[in-house]
């Protein structure tokens, strides 16, 4: 190397110093006097043009630009600027260049004035480079351009978490839902494709230069913004903050479109999961290059803080830095009117204030004022909202075949295969439907059938559909003092509630105790029981777990008179207790027959009756069963994607955690606040009761108060129970320890503010 560096560039008394470098050897190379850069490639035809081609690039910048900005290429003694020579016995692409002093940009004190100068410096650049016409770089297809971000597809496999490897798939599915579409539309020309913080120089709290033109591309103009945006604000604690200095600045020399404006969100995020893709393959292929990894941490830090804004919001701050009006949003009265016009007011919203809702991802919701709200309520997208693969999997069966159930289709078995192996061996036959309320329908008629009984015992305060026949078991619905009223099949037994309950030791004695009453009923009454159906924790009753010993007691007392076991598990399954995949395993105990929905197919609108063999054999013998919908190929591809979600990304072990750590932190409330009279729950599904401190009576006001103070904080929760008093939280099941302290710690400032106003200092 030496020797090559005197004989070609008749440089003497050099010191040679090789830097980092990503798919190339680069060195410093010192003279008394000035310093080099000399950039070594393994040759190949297509690699030559190309270095030969940037070379040609930075020539028309020394021409028409600052040669102090740029690097320059240094020509060898013939005259060339680039040339193959044997080095240690291989064949290299050889070229020098000027070097540019300066402290990198990720070395500097990030000030407002220097982030305005990155754009300002890039826009002038992509000012001069508008003038250049290079059908080499026009051609390339290079995979660092965020226009080809697709081809890094394949590394989303290498990011070894799956809760990463999620969140770097939805937001490629986003890139394809807004920015492949909008990609005929927008300008292209070549840019300078690598504004990273290791590529600017900086001199007295300015961009002096960029150095490294290896990634140039004919692309999105947009994208040289993108692309310094993500490197200059991913380790920011507010990167939008830093994100508008540096657009305002570009757009004052070189203005915005408008539909250039509305992609910017996305195709930052698609910057952020290149560098995470390219980092997760690079650990993988070679995991001795540090280089490729630099910027891993703080690419994840930004992903983190990127998905928890509301790309409404993230438009609206860069239109306003260009000098566009933001984005209208009808008024949410005006969006309440419309619906009543057309949807009746008995299909009620939450809050005082309802909520329009433009998208969610995972624990988060969008509104259409740009706001970000914390779900920390939702139960149904059990995996989270708009999650990846559950999307995926709807999408790529959509696309294939959709069919009514009288066809033969894999996806049916398959399904009801995995699904059943997550139950007891008694359990191995399934009926799917459309709903949770549909599914408790049916195993209602189920029962009937199989017992060739009527009567139905359920619990106080029980909900389990909207049907006919799912209203009737409800006394949540039946007996509201607008319901329908209990009918005469119906046998009511109260609660097993050990807080507001006669028995309150949870020891089991008081489940037993309990379950003595309901057993009583059974024997006063003048008919056989046909089926009793529960949940293990009644939602509409406050979120209150059924003492222990309740079910073990009544089910053999149930089956003596020939009825079966119901245990409804649509808000309890699918791991959200943490402890146990379904409600009924808390109790020590097996159903006849299991009722599941919500969250089954994260939303998508699918319900499902497991029962015995020996129960379907009964139900075998009637009309035939049919549903057109239940089990559809779609429905089953979704399912089976949730079910693939929970164990891959270990969520009813998150469920578990972050539940215990939740709960702790509402019990550790509760020693500072008497107004919280009850903890309860078990993994994400919690309540919290709210009462009057000095009789612990139901506070309904305040209940709904902090209700209304979270979702104006835009956090969601909501309120249950017969008093309206129980706060009820279910996230989603990939919900946070952050996520957790953020609510509490919101009650708590809520709480204290509104303890002080109205100077009820009792309530400590």
């Amino acid at each position: 190397m030496y020797n090559l560096l005197q004989e070609e560039y008749g440089l003497q008394e050099i010191t040679i110093e090789k830097l980092c470098g990503y798919d190339n050897a680069n060195f410093l190379v010192r003279t008394d006097t000035t310093s080099f850069i000399f950039k070594t490639y393994v040759f190949s035809e297509a690699l030559f043009d190309l270095v030969k081609a940037e070379n040609e690039v930075l020539l028309f910048l020394k021409e028409n630009g600052n040669n102090k900005q740029y690097p320059t290429p240094v020509s060898f003694k013939d005259g060339s600027y680039i040339k193959i020579l044997q080095i240690d016995g291989n064949k290299q692409i050889c070229r020098m260049l000027t070097y540019l002093d300066g402290v990198f940009l990720g070395d500097s004190t990030h000030t407002k004035p220097l982030l305005a100068s990155i754009g300002t410096f890039l826009a002038k650049t992509d000012l001069l480079l508008q003038n250049v016409t290079n059908y080499t770089i026009k051609s390339r297809q290079w995979q660092w351009d965020i226009q080809y971000l697709p081809q890094f597809k394949h590394f989303i496999k290498d990011i070894p978490d799956a809760t990463n490897r999620a969140l770097v798939s939805y937001f490629f599915q986003q890139f394809e839902a807004h920015v492949t579409p909008q990609i005929p539309k927008l300008r292209k020309q070549i840019i300078y494709n690598d504004a990273n913080e290791w590529n600017m120089l900086t001199k007295n709290n300015q961009v002096s230069a960029i150095i490294d033109f290896g990634d140039i591309a004919y692309s999105f103009l947009i994208n040289e913004l993108a692309i310094a945006i993500t490197y200059a604000c991913y380790d920011k604690d507010t990167p939008l903050d830093n994100a508008v200095i540096i657009l305002q600045s570009y757009h004052d020399v070189i203005p915005l479109e408008e539909k250039e404006i509305q992609l910017l969100y996305y195709l930052i995020a698609a910057r952020l999961c290149m560098s995470v893709c390219n980092s997760a393959q690079a650990k993988k292929n070679t995991p001795e290059n540090t280089y490729a990894l630099v910027s891993e941490q703080y690419a994840w830090k930004m992903l983190r803080k990127w998905v928890r804004i509301n790309p409404i919001a993230a438009e609206n701050r860069f239109r306003e830095a260009a000098g566009f009006s933001s984005l209208e949003v009808p008024p949410v009265t005006q969006i309440v009117n419309k619906r009543h016009r057309y949807i009746s007011p008995i299909v009620s919203l939450s809050y005082k204030q309802p909520i329009h809702m433009a998208s969610a991802a995972f624990q988060y919701m969008y509104d259409t004022s740009g706001n970000t709200y914390l779900d920390a309520y939702n139960n149904i997208p059990h995996v989270g909202h708009s999650h990846p693969v559950v999307v995926n999997a709807g999408q790529q069966q959509m696309a294939t075949l959709n069919t009514n159930t009288r066809y033969l289709y894999h996806q049916l078995a398959d399904y009801a295969e995995k699904l059943l192996d997550k139950f007891p061996p008694s359990l191995n036959k399934v009926y799917f439907v459309n709903s949770g309320s549909a599914a408790s329908d049916l195993a209602i008629r189920i029962a009937k059938i199989h017992t060739g009984q009527e009567k139905i015992m359920v619990l106080e305060h029980g909900y389990h559909g909207h049907t006919q026949t799912a209203t009737d078991i409800s006394d949540y619905k039946f007996n509201n003092p607008k319901g329908q009223g209990q009918k005469e099949y119906i046998l009511k037994t109260g609660i097993p509630d050990t807080y507001r309950g006669i028995y309150k030791n949870d020891d089991g004695s008081a489940g037993i105790h309990y379950a003595e009453h309901a057993i009583e009923l059974l024997k006063n009454t003048h008919t056989p029981i046909a089926a009793f159906i529960s949940e293990p924790i009644s939602g509409c009753g406050g979120q209150i777990p059924l003492a222990k010993g309740y079910l073990k007691t009544l089910y053999p007392e149930i089956r003596k008179q020939g009825g079966i076991c119901i245990c409804d598990e649509v808000q309890t399954g699918f791991g959200r207790l943490g402890d146990y995949f379904w409600g009924f395993e808390a109790h020590d105990v097996v159903p006849d027959m299991v009722v599941i929905g919500k969250p089954i197919a994260n939303g998508h609108p699918m319900g499902a009756v497991i029962c015995t063999d020996e129960i379907a054999n009964s139900f075998g013998k009637g009309v035939e069963f049919f549903s057109s919908f239940g089990g559809n190929p779609v429905s089953c591809a979704i399912a089976l994607s949730v079910l693939q979600v929970i164990e891959e990304e270990k969520l009813q072990e998150n469920a578990k955690i972050v539940g215990k750590y939740y709960t702790s932190l509402f019990r550790k409330l509760q020693e500072k606040y008497r107004c919280i009279g009850d903890v309860r729950g078990s993994g994400l599904f919690l309540g919290i009761e709210i009462v009057h401190p000095q009789n612990q009576e139901p506070d309904t006001l305040l209940a709904n108060h902090i209700k209304n103070h979270l979702r104006n904080r835009h956090i969601l929760i909501s309120t249950d129970g017969p008093y309206d008093n129980v706060l009820k939280t279910k996230p989603p099941l990939c919900f946070s320890k952050e996520n957790a302290a953020e609510v509490v710690e919101n009650i708590a400032e809520i709480l204290q503010a509104y303890y002080k106003n109205v100077n009820k200092t009792n309530a400590f």
